[in-house]
């Protein structure tokens, strides 16, 4: 997307970690399939290519969307796509419940992405950088839907830092 000011101002801290995570769970599947087998007797190089493959797609399942923000856009990027919105001419905002709660953003270029909204919770620069432009979408006229979702989340943001801070300096 042209005319994006591709400083990262702001990225997901938790990401590495569950990027981690992801690696691990799936080498001790790896291990654990490939131990299992051996020890029954039944392992080929057939049947150690599956598992290979097996640990592969648990990985890509297990690992998270990498989010980032900078002045005006929003990413989120997965191991085959790359998605991006501008945040300062966003149209909607919407919020999916469910088991996987999610934010579906859309801008005025077609840009469109999904996002979980305990990334915005826990990462609060990304949080301010959506806010941000937000607030110009909306000065703009250009956030036709959505703004209540968006207060919403803000609040309860907001309740959740304030919480933590209480709780961190012995005062809840």
């Amino acid at each position: 997307m042209t005319g994006i000011d591709r400083r990262v101002l702001a990225s997901d801290r938790h990401w590495r970690s569950s990027a981690r995570l992801a690696v691990a769970c799936a080498l001790v599947f790896c291990a654990l399939s490939l131990l299992v087998d051996g020890d029954a007797g039944t392992l080929t190089l057939l049947r150690a290519l599956l598992w290979l493959t097996l640990s592969a797609t648990v990985f890509a399942v297990l690992l998270p969307a990498q989010v980032t923000a900078g002045p005006g856009w929003l990413e989120v990027r997965t191991p085959w796509r790359r998605h991006i919105v501008r945040t300062d001419a966003l149209v909607a905002v919407r919020q999916y419940s469910g088991v996987s709660a999610h934010l579906v953003l859309r801008d005025t270029h077609g840009g469109r992405l999904e996002l979980d909204p305990r990334v915005l919770a826990a990462n609060p620069l990304i949080w301010h950088e959506l806010d941000t432009g937000v607030h110009r979408s909306v000065d703009r006229g250009t956030l036709l839907q959505g703004t209540d979702v968006l207060e919403q989340l803000g609040h309860q943001i907001d309740n959740d830092t304030t919480q933590a801070v209480l709780k961190a300096s012995g005062l809840s």
